[in-house]
């Protein structure tokens, strides 16, 4: 019986404290003696859910600073390590609009005040750093990245504080002039052969920021996509790109969602809603945006660990599964990850805002540091591709988090995550496969299922 399972079966894991990093091991080091008492973990390829897009990372400036001053060899090391068919595989990427906290300083693409028909716009600054990371991860990929574009601030002019960064709102007056600003970052990106995805309105309305921010209500969103982004999309034939809501924490998506999508005219431009972490896990407001308007999707478009690089911290991966796992049992199509790379001190940022990334570059000796949250990001990037659909699960278990996918030619992916510094037994039932699994100790392991 083991043996005609291991024909087809394949497993990879990921293990604290050991040097076994998505390494395929053999299913026999995962069975173990058939225990009643244990909890029961049963897949259901019957109940079919969402298709999912992907996953990815985020293009900051900050990122392409560090990507930047790498020799050539230690560049292609990181793009094969997060797009190349033999790495994490990312199809879904993340950029701004204009500046953010992750960028050099503040800068906008059209810094003449009153200047309403954008004469001066231009995308030149990207041009020297973001625009050739972008392309080098473009050049590499099998899948084409769907690249999500988000603004952290309007230029100062546009705004009642005159600046980029302290919140402040867009003036009434320039909605259209903000709106046509999209259209216009979109077309100048796909002249430097970069397509844009999609849009999201305002990266964290709610959040008064010492970095670039803007707030919004919820009607104000409503009323911009309605009023203004909606229809200038619709004049530059950019309907196609997708516009994503909200783009902040899980607490009050839900609230956010309704502010929106209960509008009928605005909801008619909505492909779906996009969300962050920073605020606790709240992942059953995922599923409550889901269940309240089924026919939108749901997008994780941004979360790291705060406060500075946490290099070697086991923690992070630990807690990039957690999330992955639950918001994608809850709908969730696509996760991004926040910046792809960053330099020993978490930065470069124009605030001191410093954060973690999967990888690290230590920019004095050019060494590539790779996190634990760059191994469990792989288990779900390299082995749930785009278009693959994610499956229901029963889990009985009281330690172990568990997701499950299916593609097209019934071939299953199945993610078990122990967070437990003990080992963790379950029963697994899938089909005509029925064993019982021990999970080692701070692990995540990837079954895949022929």
């Amino acid at each position: 019986m083991l043996e005609k399972l291991k024909e087809v079966i394949s497993v990879f894991i990921t293990a604290k404290d050991t040097d076994e990093k998505i390494e395929q091991i053999d299913l026999s080091r995962l069975i173990t003696e058939n225990n009643e008492d244990f909890g029961t973990i049963v897949i259901n390829k019957h109940e079919v859910k969402q298709k999912i897009l992907g996953f990815g990372g985020a293009f900051t400036e900050a990122a392409a600073s560090v990507y930047d001053k790498l020799d050539d060899e230690k560049k292609d090391e990181i793009i094969q390590a997060y797009f190349g068919v033999n790495g994490n595989g990312y199809t879904m990427g993340r950029t701004h609009i204009n500046s953010c906290d992750f960028s050099l300083e503040n800068y906008s693409y059209c810094d003449a005040p009153g200047d309403i028909e954008l004469q001066n716009f231009s995308i030149s600054r990207d041009r020297k750093l973001l625009i050739p990371f972008i392309k080098d991860a473009l050049e590499v990929t099998e899948t084409p990245i769907n690249l999500l574009a988000s603004p952290w601030s309007p230029p100062p002019w546009m705004k009642t504080n005159g600046e980029m960064n302290h919140g402040g709102k867009l003036k009434k007056e320039y909605r259209d002039v903000w709106a046509q600003y999209y259209c216009k970052y979109i077309n100048a990106y796909e002249k430097e052969e970069i397509p844009i995805w999609g849009i999201s309105i305002q990266n964290e309305p709610e959040a008064k920021q010492i970095w670039d921010s803007c707030l919004y209500t919820g009607d104000e969103e409503r009323d911009f996509i309605r009023n203004s982004l909606g229809p200038a999309l619709e004049k530059n034939k950019l309907l196609h790109k997708k516009i994503i809501i909200w783009d902040h924490n899980r607490d009050v998506m839900v609230e956010r969602a309704r502010a929106i999508l209960n509008d009928r005219e605005a909801a008619k431009y909505v492909w779906g809603t996009g969300f962050h972490w920073y605020n606790g896990d709240n992942f059953d407001e995922v599923q409550k945006v889901h269940d309240e308007f089924p026919d939108k999707k749901l997008i994780f478009t941004e979360g790291c660990q705060e406060n500075g690089p946490h290099i070697g911290s086991w923690d992070l991966g630990e807690r990039y599964a957690t999330s992955i796992i639950n918001d994608l049992n809850r709908w969730t199509v696509a996760w991004i990850d926040w910046n792809l790379i960053l330099n020993e001190s978490g930065g470069p940022n124009h605030v001191g805002n410093y954060c973690s990334a999967p990888i690290i570059v230590d920019t004095t000796t050019q060494d590539i540091i790779y996190q634990s949250s760059f191994y469990y990001m792989g288990h779900f990037s390299r082995f749930i591709k785009r278009g693959y659909r994610i499956i229901a699960t029963e889990n009985g278990t009281e330690n172990l988090l568990v997701l499950a996918a299916i593609n097209d030619t019934g071939s299953t992916t199945i993610i078990f995550m122990n967070k437990n510094s003990t080992p963790e037994n379950c029963n697994y039932k899938d089909g005509n496969i029925d064993i019982s699994l021990s999970i080692p100790a701070r692990s995540i392991v990837t079954m895949v299922t022929t």
